[in-house]
């Protein structure tokens, strides 16, 4: 691991710069308002006391002591966003239910307490996973989007101040039940490494809105999701410890227009059994000097929490070939922001289909309504990498591909239950060398796209009504719904140009004068 490589302190200048980063969060939406928190801690509470009397009753109908049922519970803990404090207006919650040993996940957990939450008048939009990765219940909860993960731990009562820090707690458990664990060690361990809690949060809040902006916050599509990102943010934290949000932001792009991917972004030296440490379990450690397949990955952003996994597996050679451009192209609006001021540059919006002319299209159709379509469109999400990489190798990468996270759905017609939502892929061909000719090659996709489409017909919970339809399309060709929807989010973002416009006092350059410049501390390039 390296030590920190700069460690002066913000000047006045870093820290003027950090407040004006800190309103431009704010004036997006970012953070919430004291009435939200407050509806959302609601939402916990309630949930709370769901599980709880769901644990109750499983306990007494199992003819356990009456003792044992009354005291009976399960910890309900938030992670992700809200368990590392950077969650804003409308963001999700991802929950852990923790509970005893004898109340299972696959019948108590889906069956029983998924139908409990089926009969909840609060609750809408219930979907059950039980075959995912990690296995989860989502839904809405008073219009909230939560996900629910279980876990059962070897103990016959969960304390309310189980410590899931050390490795005991995953003894005996299941892979399934260990990566839901992991949600909260991580983000506790991350919290825990960072060296400063409150510049590491700003960053963060800085760097997701700026992913989203670009379009490359998707761990579904191959992209970092919220682990990932938060690993790297913490790493750059670790590199400059006693650095402001202002100095910390413009070196994070930085650091990583530069990264010599595949050499793992790590926050903490790997745990292994055979350490001398805590008890072996014999749990499967991210390491390639161990296991050759880990050396196939292509961006290894590794989990501080045993045993260490790699956050951004998903990530395929067009996904991290995007996001290295996205680096380099922030680290120079950044380097320009340090002369020009302001934080309004770094976060324009990728306009996707204004860098495209070609797109595949991949249409998501159901006949059962609004719950098949969540279903079937979340599946073909989580499937559409891999036609990215199937391109890719079918073209010897003379066909580039970049998927877009944003769907787009066709608005349904009156009693119709019919819906459609779509997905597209920006198609491009690599510059050519003066070696080749000037005529560029043709390609027949047509056998690609169905192994695609055999692919995702696989799904375990297919029902007839359920379709996938992958053709090419260009600019001119995008259907009305795309183009409504897409024109109507760029009049709303000329609104807020224009608003800001007229809020402006003086020029950038003279606002920078006066907020001072960001990353302004002395610092040799690195």
């Amino acid at each position: 691991m390296a030590s920190p490589i700069f460690l002066v302190g913000p000047t006045p200048a870093d820290h003027e710069s950090t407040a004006q980063l800190e309103k431009h969060l704010r004036e997006a939406g970012l953070y919430e308002s004291a009435e939200e928190t407050a509806a959302r801690e609601d939402v916990l509470r309630d949930l709370q006391g769901i599980v709880d009397r769901w644990v109750k009753r499983l306990t007494t109908q199992r003819e356990y002591p009456d003792g044992m049922a009354e005291h009976a519970t399960a910890l309900l803990l938030p992670f992700g966003s809200y368990r590392l404090g950077v969650h804003g207006r409308g963001a999700d919650i991802n929950a852990l239910v923790v509970g005893p040993a004898y109340v299972d996940r696959h019948h108590d957990f889906f069956d029983v307490l998924g139908g409990v939450l089926a009969e909840t008048e609060a609750v809408t939009e219930l979907q059950l996973v039980p075959g995912a990765y990690v296995p989860v219940i989502k839904m809405r909860f008073r219009g909230v989007q939560v996900d629910l993960l279980y876990a059962s731990v070897c103990l016959p009562a969960v304390p309310m101040d189980l410590d899931l820090r050390g490795r005991s707690v995953l003894c005996g458990l299941d892979m399934a039940t260990v990566r839901s664990l992991n949600g909260v060690r991580v983000a506790d361990e991350i919290l825990r490494l960072v060296p400063d809690a409150g510049a590491f949060r700003t960053t963060l809040r800085c760097v997701k809105h700026w992913a989203k902006a670009r379009g490359i916050y998707s761990n579904a599509m191959g992209f970092v999701g919220g682990v990932g990102w938060a690993i790297l943010v913490a790493r750059v934290c670790q590199l400059y410890p006693n650095a402001a949000p202002s100095m910390l932001v413009p070196r994070f792009f930085r650091v990583f227009s530069q990264w010599k991917w595949p050499n793992p972004v790590m926050l903490r030296e790997i745990e292994h059994d055979d350490d001398g440490g805590e008890m072996p379990l014999g749990l499967p450690v991210w390491d390639p000097r161990r296991n050759p397949r880990d050396g196939s990955h292509l961006m290894p952003v590794i989990t501080p929490a045993y045993p260490c996994m790699n956050s951004c597996y998903n990530v395929s050679r067009a996904t991290l070939r995007t996001m290295t451009a996205e680096f380099e192209a922030a680290h120079k609006v950044c380097q320009e922001m340090a002369v020009a001021g302001g934080w309004d540059a770094l976060f324009r919006p990728f306009n996707f289909f204004k860098a495209y002319k070609s797109y595949l299209r991949v249409d998501v159709k159901v006949a059962g309504g609004e719950e098949d379509l969540r279903e079937w469109k979340g599946w073909v999400e989580s499937r559409l990498r891999q036609l990215v990489v199937r391109v890719e190798m079918a073209t010897a990468g003379m066909l580039l591909c970049h998927p877009h996270p944003h769907a787009y759905a066709a608005k349904p017609h009156d009693d119709d239950r019919r819906r459609l939502s779509s997905f597209f892929v920006g198609l491009s061909k690599p510059a050519p060398s003066p070696q080749q000719q000037q005529q560029p090659p043709q390609f027949d996709l047509r056998l690609t796209t169905q192994e695609f489409k055999d692919e995702v017909y696989t799904y375990a919970f297919w029902r007839p009504g359920m379709e996938l339809d992958v053709s090419h399309a260009r600019r001119k060709d995008l259907p009305p719904y795309v183009l409504e929807q897409i024109l109507s989010t760029d009049r709303l973002k000329r609104k807020r140009s224009d608003d800001d416009s007229g809020n402006s006092e003086s020029s950038p350059v003279k606002r920078a004068a006066a907020a001072g410049r960001i990353g302004s501390s002395p610092e040799s390039e690195t």
